[in-house]
């Protein structure tokens, strides 16, 4: 493989994974583990990746989301364990807005025999909530996001606006302890924003690849979370800096 063709690769593949290894790299490119080393030093100087002992991490932010119906298989035990845990968290009686995106659908179905008032952001979810019998469901306004079916618009964040939660349930594309939580969707961002402001504790949930990762478009600091739920594969040097910045920090 041409040196430029193996870069553009390694680039490729760090940018896709959030963070990867030197030896995953060798396998991945045919080359050996001090040819990718100093390419990836050459990609450091270029700002595309930093270096850490054993990898990369990328610095390029992810602008594009997969899927709805891709991301819905993805690591979907994950999601029902961190999904589990939350609900764990919620007590009955509870008033709870519950984000969009596959996670937050998890964690859904993972309220739908509990005695709650739960507002969804997303069709998906509010489907997965129609026939739950204790569960007092409020629909708010907004457009659907195609495929997503993450509900946006001024008629969302007015819905949000209107009421106030004991527990706001966010997702994210990104999350680290520098540059927060980060969404791919302007008008998504906008929406998670106005499900902070309205509610008392805020949990954020997301799968271990989605820290150490950032998106396009800025929601809210790490401080503004009360808890984060991840998997045990999260990197302890970015949940010890959550920590550090005051949020409760729940592996499962």
């Amino acid at each position: 493989m041409a040196s430029t063709d193996r870069l553009r690769q390694i680039t490729d593949a760090v940018r896709e994974a959030g963070r990867i290894g030197v030896a995953e790299l060798a396998e991945l490119t045919g080359a050996s583990e001090m040819t990718i080393r100093r390419d990836l030093e050459a990609l450091s100087e270029q700002g595309v990746l930093e270096r850490y002992r054993g990898g990369a991490r990328s610095l390029l932010l992810r602008g594009e989301e997969p899927p709805f119906a891709l991301r819905e298989q993805e690591g979907l035990a994950v999601k029902r364990r961190i999904a589990a845990a939350v609900a764990e968290l919620i007590a009955d009686g509870e008033s709870v807005v519950v984000d969009s995106g596959t996670t937050c659908l998890e964690v859904a179905r993972a309220l739908e025999h509990r005695r709650l008032t739960v507002m969804p952001l997303s069709l998906h979810a509010v489907n997965a909530l129609s026939a739950a019998p204790q569960v007092t469901l409020l629909v708010p306004g907004g457009r659907p996001r195609p495929g997503e079916l993450a509900l946006t618009g001024p008629l969302t964040t007015a819905s949000l606006a209107a009421l106030r939660f004991d527990t706001a349930v966010i997702g994210c594309c990104g999350l680290t302890a520098a540059d927060g939580l980060t969404a791919y969707d302007l008008d998504d961002a906008a929406v998670k924003r106005a499900a902070i402001g309205a509610a008392r504790r805020v949990i954020a949930v997301a799968d271990a690849a989605k820290l150490s990762r950032t998106a396009l478009a800025f929601v809210a600091p790490a401080a503004a979370l009360h808890a984060v739920v991840t998997d045990d594969a999260a990197p302890d040097a970015e949940t010890d800096a959550l920590a550090a910045a005051g949020v409760t920090v729940r592996k499962v």
